[in-house]
């Protein structure tokens, strides 16, 4: 029997709602992603702080972005990056105090970017002080335990696996077992119990008084379980995961929660927002977490799964815009995060990471930006076992447990123990060719990865058809792996061409070239920069046929 929906259909709340929600800073904004431990270090530990992020975020405002999204940095014991939570009021202190995070929204304010900060309500540490008093007996419904199966119990009460490998449940003294979606220390919690849902309540409003304009909420997909903890009947279920609706994800009481925290948000005004990490197995389940009264952003994993494909990415592109516009919400693009390896590494080339940016920032919408992306920087593939703390590498059950390889610490000089992280060394090893990478050696070249971000950053928020809407106008008749859309806006126009194959194709179009992520050719001078005074004619003259080098995207002025 189909699952039905707890939540308004989309066409029912859109029409209403979409007018209203359609001018938010949130709807073509471009958020910067810091992994607090491995932006900058303060203090020489060898462990990014919010200190070392507060004295980088010129970095961050200069790059062009509209806000800065900080992974936990709550007091935690790090079994899995400060996603298992023992205090969600307090900073741990490894990353300072309640002062330094006070002090870090009003400096990005102050730069004119917003701070939204990492919620995760799926689990709590299990030294949370509600899980230290559930051992005990007291308050155990706010979490998730269950007997076990077998004649003794000895056996998990059913088949379900933890994303990072082996069973998601872990037995107790007395012979009960809980809940772990993720790590055995990160143990879920109830969300039909009412002390969950005030607790969430209150832990938001702590940090909206603190001055944050908003929330990601971790595994905002989780939460609510199937009645009855259903087994699934097959293993390796984490490969399921966005493919399937699975009893312990995207279960349509999450809804409910979400739409919760929405009213809780608008009661502090209009620009605080909640954002979804949802995995959704089609689009249009995604969609769901983005309607009028839930959440105002939802990342689209569906793109960042993407092949280095034109049709694969046509097809996303288009189901994508096509589900949250019957929404009237705008789609979410990302490319890299900090669970995944980074798209310079998974597309096979720097110049393919390049032309991805290019494609993903002349989206409508609005998208996300992993520290270091500006940068050009490969996944780190060869890290040593030792220095590895990914719970996936550790627990092994054929995880790959590569999410460290995307953690490295950034270099942001080109010499020094830690190319300028910190005065003293770094939690996981830098790759000594680092250094060619770093903020410093790429701020003096015009050609580098960093100044392609800045200018396609600047462009996007000065041309009036990048950014902003919610279509795209394809061009059909193109050479198999070739795609080109238009953008257009009163005031101007900007044709995309992306070329995913090994070579240069000439296209029967005109155009002259606004940005480039390879160089055009000695005639149109590499990447362009806009000319002064607002206006977007090139410094070349129009012409027909315009040529795409390989592996690359380049935005026209038409």
């Amino acid at each position: 029997m189909a699952h039905e929906l707890t939540s308004p259909s989309p066409s029912d709340s859109a029409s209403s709602c979409a007018s209203a929600a359609g001018t938010g800073w949130w709807r073509d904004a471009v958020i910067y992603q810091v992994y607090v431990r491995s932006f900058a270090d303060s203090d020489g530990d060898g462990i990014g702080d919010l200190r070392g992020v507060r004295e980088r975020l010129p970095h961050i405002a200069r790059l062009g972005a509209d806000a800065v999204w900080l992974t936990p940095f709550y007091a935690s014991p790090q079994a899995d990056g400060g996603y298992d939570v023992a205090d969600y009021r307090a900073v741990d202190p490894v990353f300072g105090d309640l002062a330094d995070a006070d002090d870090l929204v009003r400096a990005a304010h102050e730069l004119g970017l917003k701070v939204i900060v990492d919620i995760v309500p799926n689990h709590t540490s299990e030294r949370h002080a509600w899980f230290e008093q559930a051992l005990a007996g007291v308050g155990r419904d706010r979490y998730v335990f269950r007997p076990g199966r077998g004649p003794d119990g000895s056996e998990p009460p059913n088949d379900w696996e933890s994303v990072f490998g082996g069973p998601a449940w872990t037995r107790v003294a007395d012979g009960s077992w809980y809940l772990h979606l993720f790590a055995p220390q990160q143990p879920d919690l109830n969300w039909r119990n009412d002390d969950v849902r005030a607790e969430f309540d209150s832990v938001f409003r702590f940090w909206l008084d603190l001055g944050v304009d908003g929330f990601r909420i971790d595994v905002a997909h989780g939460m609510v379980k199937a009645e009855g903890l259903p087994d699934i009947g097959q293993g390796q279920q984490a490969k399921l995961i966005g493919i399937q609706r699975l009893p312990f994800f995207d279960q349509d009481g999450v809804h409910e929660i979400h739409r919760g925290w929405r009213r809780l948000l608008e009661s502090y005004g209009p620009d605080r927002i909640g954002v979804a990490e949802a995995w959704a197995p089609t689009p249009e389940r995604l969609a769901l977490y983005v309607r009028p009264d839930e959440l105002h952003q939802a990342f689209n994993f569906q793109f960042l799964n993407c092949p280095w494909d034109a049709a694969a990415l046509r097809s996303v592109i288009d189901e994508s815009l096509r589900a949250t516009a019957s929404v009237g919400a705008p789609t979410t693009w990302v490319l890299s995060n900090h669970d995944v390896v980074r798209h310079a590494t998974r597309y096979g080339s720097p110049a393919r990471g390049r032309a991805a940016a290019l494609l993903m920032l002349a989206l409508p919408g609005s998208a996300y930006v992993y520290q270091g992306e500006e940068l050009g920087l490969p996944e780190v593939m060869d890290l040593p076992d030792e220095v590895r703390q990914d719970p996936a590498f550790l627990r092994g059950d054929g995880q790959d447990g590569l999410r460290d390889g995307c953690r490295v610490p950034l270099p942001w000089t080109a010499d020094g123990p830690s190319y300028g992280f910190g005065p003293g060394g770094t939690w996981l090893p830098q790759p000594p060719e680092w250094a060619a990478l770093s903020v410093a050696a790429q701020e003096a070249d015009p050609s580098s990865t960093l100044e392609l971000y800045r200018r396609a950053l600047r462009l996007r928020g000065e041309h009036p058809a990048l950014g902003a809407g919610d279509a795209v106008e394809w061009l059909d008749g193109l050479p198999e792996g070739v795609l080109a859309f238009r953008r257009t806006a009163p005031g101007g126009g900007v044709l995309v061409t992306l070329n995913t194959t090994e070579r240069e194709v000439e296209l029967p179009l005109s155009g002259a070239p606004l940005l480039t992520s390879a160089r055009l050719g000695d005639d149109a001078g590499g990447p362009v920069l806009p000319s002064p005074a607002g206006e977007f004619a090139a410094r070349v003259a129009y012409a027909p046929g315009v040529r795409v080098p390989a592996d690359s995207c380049v935005w026209w002025a038409i």
